[in-house]
């Protein structure tokens, strides 16, 4: 091969490389998904890295064994065993969706009024209203927690107060170290929460429907069931969604509040990560929590859709 040819060769090189990276740029600017991902490749990798990975991990962790100090690697199903027949996991777990349903049904009874005036009966400083509604959510979720403490103790305020005005001769005693008081705690600190997903819900909705409604002789109250309700159930569901899905999870408030009647089943997951120190069966009472709750997510995603459709 003569000098000329090598030089050739080397100088196609190059081009061909040149050609190729201008194509590929090409096809970049032409296609908006490879634009979204490239800009979506930021968060994706710290997903990746700081949920993806941690997860598999746990995955993988529940099916191996504790033996001592130890952890037996090799696969099992044991802990799935002992997770799903144990009566005490059991209980735990059914509690633990019972105070989350009752916590997320009453926070959204109690959000929907607040988040209807603000909607349809403010009509100037809406955002000042809706940051005062947020104001007591600004402080340390640990201090609305001792202060649930002060209030609902068996000489807080709540007690005093009553005994004061002669209504009770003892302090009530289910206030405090109870699912009662780890309900109350819980609806205060998630109340913010409701309130935001049904307030958008309700501020989209159309204000001609409400008058189309009252020509065609709708009083008020047909007029929020068919008209108001309906259009505001998305808000609804995601103020249920959001509500019910972590409190199952919170073990911080139970410890703190509710005592041996009202531990849950997060409790119980520390306790295995810390003080018991077994880790797999940790995972695996983890992994099953989110099993049973994913269910439970799509049959009521699909039984709220469904009441939708009957009601429009």
């Amino acid at each position: 091969m003569g000098l000329s040819d090598s030089t050739a060769i080397a100088g196609t090189v190059p081009e061909s490389r040149r050609s190729l990276a201008a194509r590929l740029r090409v096809i970049f600017m032409r296609s908006e998904s490879l634009r979204g991902y490239a800009l979506l490749s930021p968060t994706l990798i710290v997903m990746l890295l700081g949920m993806c990975l941690p997860f598999a991990l746990m995955v993988a962790m529940s099916f191996w064994t504790q033996r001592g100090f130890d952890i037996d690697i090799s696969f099992s199903l044991t802990n799935y065993g002992s997770a799903i027949s144990s009566p005490i996991y059991e209980a735990l777990l059914m509690r633990s969706l019972a105070i989350s349903g009752t916590c997320a049904i009453v926070t959204v009874l109690l959000s929907y009024p607040m988040a209807y005036y603000v909607a349809f009966h403010v009509h100037r400083r809406k955002m000042l209203w809706i940051i005062l509604m947020t104001l007591p959510f600004w402080t340390s979720y640990l201090l609305r927690i001792f202060a649930w403490k002060i209030v609902l103790g068996w000489n807080g305020v709540i007690n005093s107060g009553l005994k004061s005005l002669g209504i009770i001769d003892q302090p009530l005693e289910f206030l405090l170290y109870s699912p009662t008081a780890v309900v109350i705690t819980l609806v205060h600190a998630w109340a913010a929460f409701a309130i935001l997903p049904i307030y958008v819900s309700l501020e989209k909705i159309d204000r001609s429907l409400l008058e189309a409604a009252a020509d065609l002789g709708d009083g008020p109250v047909q007029r929020f069931l068919r008209v108001t309700l309906p259009l505001s159930l998305p808000g609804v569901i995601a103020a249920m969604l959001l509500i019910f899905v972590p409190t199952v999870g919170d073990y911080v408030t139970p410890a703190l509040v509710g005592g041996p009647d009202g531990i849950m089943i997060a409790n119980m997951i520390q306790a295995q990560f810390g003080k018991v120190n077994n880790w797999p069966m940790g995972a695996t009472l983890a992994i099953v929590m989110m099993i049973v709750l994913t269910i439970i997510a799509v049959v009521y995603i699909w039984l709220t859709r469904k009441l939708a459709e009957w009601i429009s």
